[in-house]
């Protein structure tokens, strides 16, 4: 490992104990008469992960040149946004998947029934806590306010859940590229989209700016679903932290079964360096971002 890799790496691992600390001082106080929620809530929302959506959000607004903790509530809900997804992806309903991030998925632990509050509960207090920027930071309002918007759109029927909808409904069936890539913009591109829109709203960046910011992170998006078909084929259990060939046990199309390994991998490929040439052209100093989306791209789990 070289010495700039070394770096980026010691980078990345006190960026995401900086986030962790953030999503901890976010979750609400475990007590009253619905204590085991907000437990389910934490079991979920602190099972360890990589945190891009919010280390990408953060880096976005630094990028641009924000400064404050204005970011930080952004950053706890976009992370209880994405948990919130993943907790109903596991349940018996859809995926039906016992692991994840190599422990006991939320619905095994807590029961399907405070599996689904969980969800719920999470979906809810990401945008409570997003909301508690407007009193902490009223000077920002506009800003926050579009931050907002971009959240809410960029998780429901226009974004993540539109895709979940349309993969959920299609499982089983052979489906077309135009229609895989909607489902793929939509399900995994949306909240990525989100987390770097949001970080350039939160810093001032212009609209044009802001554009640029989602092109990236479509792009990213794209790639790192890609990726994440190539990695159920050829990646173990082990290794993944979550069951391998699940794509294939639940009848799903994806880039390999559609193009095959290779092609997927070129696709990933250009996908990735489109997303950085875009990156390039914004201002500021973009080394840690650059690495971390090529680190994202080409992961092995």
């Amino acid at each position: 490992m070289d010495s700039e890799q070394m770096k980026f790496e010691k980078a990345r691992e006190a960026k995401v104990k900086e986030i962790e600390e953030i999503l901890q001082a976010y979750l609400p106080k475990k007590e009253g008469f619905q204590k085991i929620i907000m437990e389910a809530m934490e079991y979920s929302l602190m099972a360890g992960g990589k945190r891009i959506r919010p280390m990408l959000m953060q880096e976005m607004y630094h990028l641009f040149g924000g400064k404050e903790k204005l970011i930080y509530p952004f950053m706890a809900a976009i992370e209880m946004i994405h948990t919130y997804s993943l907790v109903h992806d596991d349940l018996p309903a859809i995926d039906n998947d016992d692991y994840r991030r190599g422990r006991k998925t939320t619905h095994v632990v807590y029961g399907e029934d405070m599996g689904i509050l969980a969800g719920d509960a999470l979906l809810n207090y990401a945008f409570e806590t997003a909301a508690t920027a407007f009193a902490d930071f009223p000077e920002d309002s506009l800003l926050i306010g579009k931050a907002m918007g971009i959240l809410a759109k960029k998780a429901g029927i226009y974004g993540m859940i539109g895709g979940q909808v349309t993969d959920v409904r299609e499982t089983g069936h052979k489906l077309s590229r135009e229609k895989l890539d909607f489902i793929y913009a939509l399900k995994t591109g949306a909240l990525i989209e989100s987390s770097m829109m949001i970080g350039a709203v939160l810093a001032g960046a212009s609209e044009e700016e802001i554009k640029q910011a989602e092109k990236i992170a479509a792009k990213t998006g794209f790639a790192f679903q890609v990726q994440d078909d190539i990695l159920d084929v050829t990646s173990t259990s082990e290794t993944l932290g979550k069951p391998v060939h699940s794509d294939e046990k639940n009848e799903k199309t994806t880039y390999v079964t559609l193009v095959g390994i290779e092609e997927a991998k070129k696709i990933v490929e250009r996908e990735s360096e489109e997303a950085i040439r875009i990156l390039e052209t914004l201002p500021g100093e973009k080394g840690y971002l650059t690495w971390l989306l090529e680190e994202l791209i080409h992961r092995e789990k």
